[in-house]
């Protein structure tokens, strides 16, 4: 790869990682809050890793234009998500990271906050009571079952 215009490999990279980014972003960005600007995040970037990223630089690896980052701005971003490296740039999709990230888009949502705060010290076997009232529920909702998260439960 080069910092430069993607070749075809580079370019389904760049867009594998661009895809990331932003979905990254989205799920950081609080409920009723504006998305996190590239100066914004690039600061806190700086303060929570040390290293340091334009926000230029940031707007490009978010839209796709720029190929190849270093390895110190990819292992940068992913403690900034709290992520690992491995799920910036490999093109397979982490199952298990996907689901965790699903699970984080569904906290944001104050009524399975304020369920998940009440859950909070329940036994192994009353979670799995709760777990199996939720699963009745979402069936008559006529909602997918959901996959586990963890092994737990």
């Amino acid at each position: 790869m080069s910092g430069g215009a993607p070749g075809n490999g580079d370019a389904q990279a760049s867009s594998d990682l661009a895809v990331k980014l932003r979905r990254l972003f989205d799920i950081v960005r609080r409920p009723n809050e504006p998305p996190m600007s590239n100066q914004a995040a690039v600061e806190k970037i700086k303060d929570k890793t040390g290293v340091a990223i334009s926000a230029t630089y940031l707007w490009q690896l978010r839209n796709g234009s720029r190929t190849n980052p270093t390895v110190q701005h990819v292992r940068a971003l992913a403690k900034f998500f709290g992520v690992p490296t491995a799920y910036l740039v490999d093109n397979e999709s982490d199952h298990k990271i996907e689901a965790q990230l699903g699970l984080l888009v569904n906290l944001r949502d104050s009524g399975v906050r304020d369920l998940a705060a009440r859950a909070s010290g329940l036994t192994p076997e009353a979670l799995r009571g709760v777990a199996a009232m939720i699963d009745a529920a979402r069936k008559m909702e006529h909602l997918p079952p959901i996959a586990q998260i963890s092994g737990e439960v």
